[in-house]
C-alpha cells in the first residue's frame, strides 16, 4: 500500500498525471476501508481519499460492534437464531421507515461479507456472550449472536502505519492511553476480588507500561480501534492500494452517458484529477458537520455536542447532490443520538462523552429535567433516551437534563467522565463538570432546578426500588434494560435502587448526534439514486453516506458499522462487475 501523507503531490512520489484506478473510495472510516479492502481482495487498483490526517473516522472511536445476523459466529452463542427471525425483528422495529428491499439485501449478503473478509484478511470477529437487541421486547429480538466485536489487535504489527490510526477518545482510556473494553473494565473493577481478574488486570497494565517506553499510547487495541487497525493492516498487504491523506474531493465528473468517471481532488500540496474506471464509493461519514444540512435536519443542536470524529463535513455529499442525488426520506430521525456530557480539556478542546451503558441505567441514579422531574426511562437505549429528551423539551425544559446519583451509586458506577471508586473528584468539581451537595435541596439550588420536583422524583424512585416496578416509565422491564443494570446490587429490579446516601451528585446532559441516519438514497446494490429513482451509474454510497436501512431507528448495537461493512461488499461486487466506460481522457494535474 502506498501512503501519501501530504496530499497528492507528496515526497513519496504522489500520483501520476491523470492516474487511473478501478475504484476510488472517499473516506477512510470503517465503511470506506472495508470497501477498499473488498476491492483489493479482488485485485482491483484502489485509491482511498481521506480529508484528515488519520484513518478510522468515528469507527475508530466507537465500540466497534458490528451487527450482522446469520453469520457463522451466531451458532456459537445462539444456534436457534435465523435470518427469518432477524427479518421479523427489523420489520417490527423499522417498518416502512426505510425500504424493505434494502433490509433484505443486508440480511442476504451479511454472512457472506463477514465470512469473506475474515477468511482473506486480518479482520476477525467474535460474538459477545450477551449483547441484546435494543428493543428486546419485539418479536424476533435476540439476546446474543447478531452483535459481533473485533478481536483485540497488536498495534505494533502496523509498524509506521500505527501513527495513521485515529487515537481513541482520551476519556475512554486509562493510565495515559491504555484502551479498555467492557471485559477489561469488569476485570479492573474486580481485581481485588478475583484471581482471574487480578491476573487479567496485571497483564494488560504491564503490557501498557512496556508500550509507553516506545509509543505515545498503548498498542493493545480493542473495540473500534482494533477494527480499523485490522482493516489497515490488511490493506497494507496490497501493493495496488493508495491512501491519500489530507485530501478532499472538489468535483465529481461524468462522461457523456452520465456515468461518474473522474474526480477532482485538492490537498495542501496541489490539486489533481484521477479517473475511476469502475466507480466511486462515497463513505465520507455523513452530514453531521455540514452546516447547511445540519441546520435543516438538526435545528438547535450545536455541532459542539456531536461526539463523532471530525471529517464528515458533507462536502462529498453536496457534490453528489449537485449531480442529482437525493437524501432519503421518511425516517424516524435524521440522526442517531446519545445523551452526552461536556468538559473542557486542558488544551482548550471540548471532550464530548456519550453516556452509553456505564451509568444512567444503574440503580441509584435518575435523570430529571429542569422541573426536577423524570421524563424518560433511564435504562432505555441511548438513542431512545436522547429522543425522549428532545420530545420532553417541547413540553418542559429538559435540555440540559441532569443525571443524579447518591454517593453509593457514584462510588459503584462512576458518572460519565468520573470513574468508579469515588476518588479524584476535585478537578471535576472545580471545573463544574460534576456538581455536589450534602442534601437534595442544596443540589437543586446549585443546579437551578425545582427542589420540590427533585425531592418528589427521588421519593418515587425509592418507592419503585422497594417494589421493583417503575409505574412511571417501566424502567428495567426488558432484557436489554436489565442487561445494563446491576443484577448483583441485590434489588428486586437490576435497574432500580434507593437513593439516600449523601452527598448527592449531578452531571449535566445534552442530546448529541452520534451519526447520520439520513444519507443519500440508494438501491439494494448501494448505487446512488436520483429524484426519479434511477441509479446514477458509477456512484455508490455506503456507511453514513448511505441513507440508513434502519430508517432512523436504532434497533441493535452496531447497526451503522454492520450495514457499512455489508454494503461495502455489495457495492464493490456490483462496481467491479460493471462494464468499463469508454472515452476516459486524463487531464493534466494542476500544480
Amino acid at each position: 500500500m502506498q501512503v501519501l501523507m501530504n496530499g497528492l503531490h507528496s515526497l513519496e512520489g504522489g500520483l501520476q498525471d491523470g492516474a487511473e484506478f478501478d475504484l476510488v473510495v472517499i473516506g477512510a472510516g470503517g465503511a470506506g476501508l472495508s470497501a477498499a479492502l473488498f476491492a483489493a481482495l479482488e485485485g482491483a487498483k484502489v485509491l482511498v481519499v481521506e480529508r484528515t490526517e488519520y484513518v478510522g473516522g468515528t469507527t475508530a472511536w466507537s465500540a466497534g460492534t458490528t451487527w450482522v445476523p446469520g453469520t457463522h459466529h451466531a451458532a456459537q452463542v445462539n444456534p436457534g437464531d435465523s435470518l427469518a427471525d432477524a427479518a421479523t425483528y427489523l420489520n417490527h422495529a423499522v417498518g416502512d421507515q426505510a425500504p424493505a428491499d434494502l433490509r433484505a439485501a443486508f440480511l442476504k449478503n451479511g454472512a457472506k461479507a463477514v465470512a469473506q473478509i475474515e477468511a482473506r484478511s486480518s479482520l476477525k470477529f467474535r460474538p459477545y456472550p450477551k449483547h441484546p437487541d435494543y428493543i428486546s421486547d419485539l418479536p424476533g429480538a435476540t439476546l446474543c449472536g447478531r452483535a459481533l466485536e473485533p478481536l483485540p489487535f497488536d498495534g505494533r504489527l502496523l509498524g509506521d502505519l500505527f501513527a495513521l490510526l485515529r487515537p481513541p477518545i482520551p476519556e475512554f482510556t486509562v493510565l495515559g492511553g491504555m484502551m479498555v473494553d467492557r471485559t477489561d473494565i469488569n476485570h479492573l473493577l474486580a481485581m481485588t476480588k478475583s484471581w482471574a481478574s487480578l491476573k487479567h488486570s496485571v497483564g494488560i497494565v504491564w503490557r501498557h507500561l512496556r508500550d509507553r517506553l516506545t509509543h505515545a499510547r498503548g498498542t493493545r487495541l480493542v473495540m473500534g480501534n482494533a477494527l480499523v487497525a485490522r482493516l489497515l493492516h490488511s490493506l497494507a498487504q496490497h501493493a495496488q492500494v493508495t491512501l491519500a491523506l489530507n485530501s478532499s474531493v472538489q468535483a465529481l465528473e461524468r462522461d457523456d452517458d452520465g456515468r461518474v468517471v473522474a474526480l477532482r481532488l485538492k490537498s495542501a500540496s496541489g490539486d489533481g484529477r484521477v479517473l475511476a474506471r469502475k466507480g466511486v464509493v462515497l463513505a465520507s461519514g455523513g452530514f453531521n458537520r455540514d452546516p447547511v444540512w445540519r441546520a435543516e435536519c438538526l435545528p438547535g443542536i450545536p455541532a459542539q455536542w456531536c461526539p463523532a470524529a471530525p471529517g464528515h463535513t458533507g462536502e462529498a455529499l453536496a457534490l453528489a447532490r449537485a449531480l442529482g442525488a437525493v437524501p432519503g426520506q421518511g425516517a424516524q430521525s435524521p440522526a442517531f443520538w446519545a445523551p452526552v456530557s461536556l468538559r473542557q480539556r486542558a488544551d482548550g478542546s471540548t471532550a464530548v462523552f456519550p453516556h452509553f451503558v456505564m451509568d444512567r441505567a444503574k440503580p441509584g441514579m435518575i435523570t430529571v429535567n429542569q422541573a426536577g422531574e423524570r421524563f424518560v426511562n433511564e435504562s432505555t437505549s441511548y438513542h431512545l433516551f436522547a429522543l425522549g429528551m428532545l420530545a420532553a423539551h417541547q413540553v418542559s425544559p429538559a435540555i440540559p437534563a441532569y443525571l443524579i446519583a447518591d454517593a453509593k451509586a457514584l462510588r459503584q458506577y462512576g458518572m460519565g467522565m468520573v470513574r468508579p471508586g469515588g476518588k479524584g473528584l476535585g478537578p471535576f468539581l472545580a471545573d463544574g463538570y460534576l456538581t455536589t451537595a450534602a442534601s437534595l435541596p442544596e443540589l437543586a439550588l446549585k443546579l437551578g432546578i425545582s427542589a420540590e420536583g427533585l425531592a418528589r422524583s427521588v421519593a418515587q424512585n425509592n418507592a419503585f426500588a422497594q417494589t421493583g416496578v417503575d409505574t412511571q416509565f417501566q424502567r428495567g422491564e426488558t432484557a436489554y434494560q436489565q442487561n445494563l443494570g446491576d443484577a448483583l446490587a441485590g434489588g428486586r429490579n437490576p435497574n432500580l435502587g434507593p437513593m439516600g446516601e449523601g452527598p448527592y451528585y449531578a452531571v449535566q446532559l445534552v442530546p448529541g448526534d452520534i451519526g447520520a441516519a439520513q444519507g443519500l438514497q440508494t438501491n439494494a446494490q448501494a448505487q446512488v439514486l436520483n429524484a426519479q429513482g434511477q441509479a446514477m451509474a458509477g456512484l455508490y454510497a455506503v456507511g453514513n453516506d448511505m441513507n440508513s436501512i434502519m430508517g432512523g431507528v436504532y434497533p441493535a448495537p452496531g447497526i451503522t458499522i454492520g450495514p457499512g461493512l455489508v454494503f461495502a461488499h455489495v457495492a464493490v461486487r456490483h462496481a467491479l462487475a460493471a462494464t468499463e466506460p469508454s472515452g476516459l481522457t486524463p487531464n493534466s494535474f494542476d500544480h
